[in-house]
C-alpha cells in the first residue's frame, strides 16, 4: 500500500494511509520503513509525533513535522496582525506544506495521534482534503482502544473521504516462528511457541519475551530446536519491564521513574532538577538505563525505547508517589514562567484547594485559549473541579471556563457550568450579570434565541452596569423579535446612547446601531437602516471584536437593497473579521451569504455551489445556525431550474432549518417566503392562501417583506389577481408604493413598486420601466414577461408582435441565468401566440470534458493550473477557500483526474488545450 502511494505521488496524485492498532503491534516501525522507502526516492520528508504530556501545544506534532517552531510560524509576514494565533498558526502550517508540496513529492508521517491536541485533529480534518490535489502522502497512525474519540472521529471522516485504513492485528504463526529464529538463532519447537503465544502475536511483546527468555539463558537446543526449559515466564510487558529493572541499580531505576513522570520524551537537565542535583550526578545512571535498552537518545531529547517501556515503568511507581511528582514538576515548569508545559502536570497532580497549583492553571488557560479552545476548556474546567467551596476565586474560575467552552464550541456544556453558578447564593450579585452575558452568548451560538435574549435582559434588569458590559448584552437583545417587550426600551435607550456617543463605548455603540438598523428597516426607511449597519460594521472593524452580527447585518441590508458590490466587499470584510476573531463556528457564514449574493445576481450555479460548500462548513464544524441561508438558496436554484422535488426537499429543510429570532427583520421571509414560492409551483395560487395570511393582513410583515425581497411585491400583487381578491392587490400595492416615494434614492424599491402598481392597473408603461429599473437580470426579466403577457392579451394590430418581443426578452434573460423553468413558462407563452424557439442549445453543457466547466469552474482551473494554492485562488476570486475546494473537485472529476500536476499537463500556456 505504502509503495502504491508513493509511486502514485511521483505521477503528481496524492493519497492518505491510517493505521491503528494495540501498542508494540509495529505501527511505528512502518512509519520509519516508510520514511526511509520515500527517501531513497527524493521524497521530502515530514515526520511528527503526538506526545500525551503535550496535548497543550496547538498543532505540536505538525509543527514537529516542519521543523519549525510555533514562533517562527507565527512570524510570517503575510499572517501577521490581528488574526486568532490558532488559525495564524493553521494558515503557516498549509503554506508551509503547499510551499514544499509544490516542489515535489512530500510524505508526510504522523504517529500516536491519540495524543494529539484538539486543534491539531481539527487542523488535519481541513488539510488532508484541502490539499488533496498536492502530490502530498498522508500516513497517519493512532494507537487504537483508548478514549480518543476526537481522532476516532477524524479516522471515520478522511475514511468517509476516500483514505485506506487499515487495522494492524496480531502476527500470524509463521511469522511469530521466523521472529523466534531471528532472536534465539534457532528454529523454535511448538513447546516454545505455545509459551510465546502469551504475546497474543505482538511483536513488542514477543521480542520481549523472546529476549528475556535468550538472556536469562531459558531456552535450550535440542535436535536443532529451542525448547523451553521452564514454562513458567511472564506474559504480560509489566512484568517484563519489572524483570529489565530488577538488572538496574536503585539509583537508574528511580531516575527512570522520575523521567517517566515527565513523558516519554524528556530532557536530562529536567530530570536532575526534579532530584535536586547536577546533572553530571546523573550521568553513570543515565548511561547504565541506556546500556539496558531501556532509554535512548535523540538529537535533542533522551527518551524510552517504546510506549510500552514508558508506560510500564510508570506503573511501577505508586499513584500517590505519581501525582505527587506530577505536582513537583508543575511547580517546577511554573518557577520556569512556562505555565503552559505546567498544565500538563499540574492536572495529574494537584489536589482540590492547591492555591499555587490552581494559579497556575488559571495562567494556563489563558495563555491556551488564544491557540488552543479545546485544550483551555479542558484545563478551565478542571480548574473549577479542584476549587474548594467557599473559595472566592471559584466564580473567576466559572466564567473563564464557560468562555473557554463557548469558544471551543462545546456550547451545552458552557450552559450546564453557568447556570447553576447563577443559582449559588455566593455568585456576587455585581458580576452575575458578566456571568449571564457568558451564558447568553453561549445560548445564542446554540440557536437558543429567546433563552439568550431572556437572560440578557435578567442581567441588564439587575442595573448599575458598565457600560462595555451593558453594549455586550444589548446586541444579545438585537436578535429579539421586532414585537418583543424589551424593543421600545432598547430603541430609546440606543437613541440615547448615540445622542451622547462620546460617553459609551463601542459595545454599547455598536449595540445601538444594530438595533435602530433592525428598527428603521422594520418601518421602511432604508436609508436610515443602511446607515446604521454601516456604522455598526465600521466600529465592529475598527478593532477585532467577538460578536459577528454586525457585519453580517451590514451585508445583508447592501444585498436586500440590490447594492451588490459593496455586498460583495461586505462579505470579504466579514471573512477577514471572522478570521481575527477566531470564530471558527462562524466559518460558515459568509461563504452562506454569498450563495445567496450570486442568486441575487443570477448566477445559479455559482450559488448552489456556495451554497453547498457553505453548509458543508457548517456540517463539518456542528454549526447550523445559519444552515437556513444555504437550504433557502438551494430550494430556489432548484425551483428555477423545474427540479420542483429538490426544491420542495430543501424548502422543508429552510423551516426546519430556521432559528425564530435569528435575523428579527427577516423572520416571515426565511421561514415561509421560499416554501410560498414551492407551494405555488407545484399547485398554483390556491396552494398559497393559507401561507400568505401574514404578508396579506399585516402591514408591518408586508413591509419587512419588500424591504427584503424585491420581487415580493409583484409576486403577490400577481396571486391576490390571479385569486380574484383585488383588495389584497391593492394593498400590496399601496405598501410597495409608499416604500418608494419614502426612499426615493434606492432605485430597487421604485422598480418594485413600478412593477407591482403595472400589474394591478394594466399599465405596460409601469411595467416597461420596471423591466428597464430592476437592479437584477432575474427581476428585469420576470417584468419584461409580465409585459408581455399584458400585450399578449390586448387585441390591438401591434400588440402581439410587441407580445412576442417582450416575452424573447424574458426568454433570453431566463436562459442567461440557467432558470430552465421559466425559460419553458415563457415558450409556452409563446407558443400560444404562434411562436416556436428553438431549445437553446447552449444552455445544456456536456457531462464531461472541458465543455463541462462553468465559467467560475474555468477560472478556478486556470488558476490552479498555473500554480496558485486554493487560499491564493480565494483571494483572487473573492471566494471561500472551501469554493475553491469544491469548485476543483469538480473540475477533477469532469476532467477525469485527480492532481493538480495533471491538470497543469493538460493545459497550456495561454489557456486550455481542449484536445489534450
Amino acid at each position: 500500500m505504502v509503495a502504491r502511494l508513493l509511486r502514485a505521488a511521483r505521477g503528481g496524485r496524492g493519497g492518505v494511509l491510517l493505521f491503528e492498532g494495540e501498542p508494540g503491534i509495529g505501527k511505528t516501525r512502518l512509519l520509519e520503513e516508510a520514511a526511509d522507502s520515500a527517501a531513497s526516492q527524493k521524497f521530502q520528508l515530514a515526520r511528527g509525533a503526538a506526545e500525551k504530556l503535550s496535548r497543550v501545544v496547538a498543532l505540536g506534532p505538525l509543527i514537529l513535522a516542519l521543523g519549525e517552531s510555533t514562533q517562527t510560524l507565527l512570524a510570517v509576514p503575510q499572517l501577521a496582525g490581528g488574526m486568532d494565533a490558532r488559525l495564524r498558526l493553521l494558515d503557516a502550517v498549509q503554506a508551509r506544506l503547499e510551499e514544499r508540496a509544490a516542489r515535489g513529492p512530500l510524505l508526510i508521517a504522523l504517529d500516536d495521534l491519540q495524543w494529539a491536541d484538539p486543534t491539531t485533529l481539527l487542523a488535519l480534518s481541513t488539510l488532508v482534503p484541502e490539499l488533496s490535489s498536492y502530490p502530498l502522502v498522508w500516513i497517519l497512525s493512532r494507537t487504537a482502544g483508548r478514549r480518543d474519540s476526537g481522532v476516532a472521529r477524524l479516522y471515520d471522516v478522511l475514511e468517509r473521504d476516500g483514505a485506506t485504513r487499515v487495522t494492524m492485528g496480531a502476527l500470524a504463526r509463521p511469522a511469530v516462528a521466523e521472529i523466534a529464529a531471528d532472536v534465539l538463532g534457532v528454529a523454535p519447537s511448538p513447546e516454545l511457541l505455545a509459551l510465546v503465544a502469551g504475546a497474543g502475536g505482538n511483536p513488542f511483546l514477543l521480542v520481549e519475551l523472546l529476549t528475556a527468555l535468550r538472556d536469562e539463558h531459558a531456552v535450550q537446543t535440542i535436535e536443532g530446536r529451542a525448547v523451553p526449559i521452564s514454562s513458567r515466564l511472564p506474559h504480560r510487558i509489566r512484568e517484563i519491564a519489572t524483570r529489565r529493572l530488577r538488572g538496574l541499580s536503585p539509583r537508574a531505576c528511580h531516575l527512570l521513574q522520575v523521567a517517566a513522570v515527565l513523558g516519554c520524551c524528556f530532557e536530562a537537565d529536567d530530570v536532575a532538577e526534579m532530584f535536586g542535583e547536577p546533572l553530571a550526578r546523573l550521568l553513570p545512571a543515565l548511561d547504565e538505563a541506556e546500556a539496558a535498552g531501556v532509554v535512548v537518545r535523540g538529537p535533542d531529547l533522551l527518551s524510552f525505547r517504546h510506549d510500552l517501556s514508558w508506560m510500564a515503568v510508570t506503573e511501577t511507581i505508586a499513584p500517590t508517589v505519581r501525582r505527587a511528582l506530577h505536582r513537583q514538576a508543575g511547580q517546577m515548569m511554573l518557577e520556569r514562567g512556562s505555565s503552559v508545559a505546567a498544565a500538563a502536570h499540574l492536572v495529574e497532580g494537584a489536589r482540590p484547594g492547591d492555591a499555587a497549583a490552581l494559579a497556575g492553571l488559571d495562567r494556563a488557560v489563558r495563555e491556551v485559549l488564544p491557540t488552543s479552545p479545546e485544550t483551555a476548556a479542558e484545563l478551565a474546567v478542571r480548574a473549577v473541579e479542584l476549587t474548594v467551596p467557599g473559595d472566592e476565586a471559584v466564580f473567576d474560575r466559572v466564567l473563564r471556563a464557560v468562555r473557554a467552552l463557548t469558544t471551543a464550541g462545546r456550547l451545552s456544556e458552557a450552559v450546564r457550568l453557568a447556570r447553576p453558578a447563577l443559582r449559588a447564593a455566593t455568585t456576587p450579585r455585581g458580576r452575575c450579570a458578566q456571568l449571564r452575558y457568558e451564558l447568553a452568548y453561549a445560548l445564542l451560538q446554540a440557536g437558543h434565541v429567546a433563552e439568550a435574549v431572556a437572560e440578557a435582559e435578567t442581567a441588564i434588569d439587575q442595573g448599575d452596569l458598565p457600560d462595555e458590559l451593558r453594549g455586550l448584552l444589548e446586541q444579545v437583545l438585537s436578535h429579539g423579535p421586532l414585537g418583543s417587550r424589551a424593543r421600545p426600551r432598547a430603541r430609546q435607550r440606543a437613541e440615547a446612547v448615540l445622542a451622547s456617543s462620546r460617553q459609551h463605548s463601542r459595545p454599547s455603540l455598536i449595540a445601538a446601531h444594530l438595533v435602530l438598523t433592525d428598527v428603521a428597516w422594520s418601518e421602511g426607511r432604508a436609508a436610515d437602516g443602511l446607515g446604521h449597519s454601516h456604522e455598526a460594521a465600521r466600529i465592529a472593524s475598527s478593532e477585532p471584536i467577538r460578536y459577528i452580527r454586525p457585519h453580517v447585518l451590514y451585508a445583508c441590508t447592501l444585498m436586500d437593497m440590490r447594492r451588490l458590490t459593496e455586498a460583495e466587499t461586505a462579505l470579504r470584510i466579514a471573512t477577514d473579521q471572522i478570521t481575527a476573531l477566531g470564530t471558527t463556528a462562524h466559518a460558515a457564514i459568509p461563504t452562506l451569504l454569498r450563495a445567496r449574493l450570486r442568486l441575487i445576481e443570477g448566477r445559479l450555479d455559482d450559488a448552489a455551489t456556495e451554497a453547498r460548500a457553505g453548509l458543508a462548513t457548517a456540517d463539518k464544524l456542528g454549526a447550523h445556525l445559519y444552515d437556513v441561508f444555504g437550504t433557502t438558496v438551494l430550494a430556489t436554484v432548484a425551483l428555477r431550474r423545474g427540479d420542483l422535488t429538490a426544491a420542495d426537499t430543501y424548502a422543508d429543510l429552510s423551516r426546519s432549518h430556521h432559528v425564530p429570532g435569528l435575523d428579527p427583520m427577516s423572520a416571515w421571509w426565511w421561514t415561509n417566503w421560499c416554501p410560498t414560492l414551492v407551494a405555488e409551483a407545484q399547485g398554483g395560487p390556491e396552494r398559497t392562501v393559507d401561507l400568505l395570511q401574514a404578508p396579506y393582513t399585516d402591514p408591518g410583515e408586508r413591509r419587512l417583506l419588500f424591504m427584503i425581497e424585491a420581487d415580493a411585491a409583484a409576486w403577490l400583487t400577481r396571486i391576490a389577481l390571479a385569486l380574484g381578491d383585488r383588495a389584497r392587490a391593492n394593498a400590496v400595492t399601496a405598501t410597495a408604493e409608499r416604500l418608494a416615494r419614502d426612499a426615493p434614492d434606492f432605485p430597487t424599491l421604485g422598480a418594485s413598486a413600478a412593477h407591482a402598481h403595472g400589474l394591478l392597473h394594466h399599465d405596460t408603461a409601469a411595467l416597461a420601466h420596471a423591466a428597464t429599473a430592476h437592479l437584477t437580470s432575474w427581476s428585469r426579466a420576470s417584468a419584461a414577461e409580465d409585459l408581455g403577457v399584458m400585450y399578449a392579451r390586448a387585441t390591438g394590430a401591434t400588440d402581439r408582435e410587441t407580445a412576442i418581443h417582450h416575452l424573447d426578452q424574458a426568454r433570453d434573460a431566463y436562459q442567461q441565468a440557467g432558470a430552465q423553468r421559466d425559460v419553458a413558462r415563457v415558450r409556452a407563452r409563446l407558443r400560444r401566440l404562434g411562436v416556436r424557439r428553438r431549445h437553446w442549445t447552449q444552455s445544456k453543457r456536456p457531462a464531461f470534458g472541458w465543455d463541462s466547466l462553468t465559467d467560475t469552474e474555468r477560472n478556478v482551473a486556470a488558476l490552479a493550473a498555473q500554480g496558485l494554492t486554493n487560499p491564493q485562488i480565494a483571494a483572487r476570486m473573492f471566494i471561500s477557500r472551501d469554493t475553491v475546494k469544491f469548485h476543483l473537485s469538480q473540475v477533477f472529476r469532469k476532467l477525469d483526474i485527480a492532481s493538480r500536476v495533471e491538470l497543469a499537463h493538460r493545459t497550456g500556456p495561454h489557456g486550455f488545450r481542449r484536445n489534450a
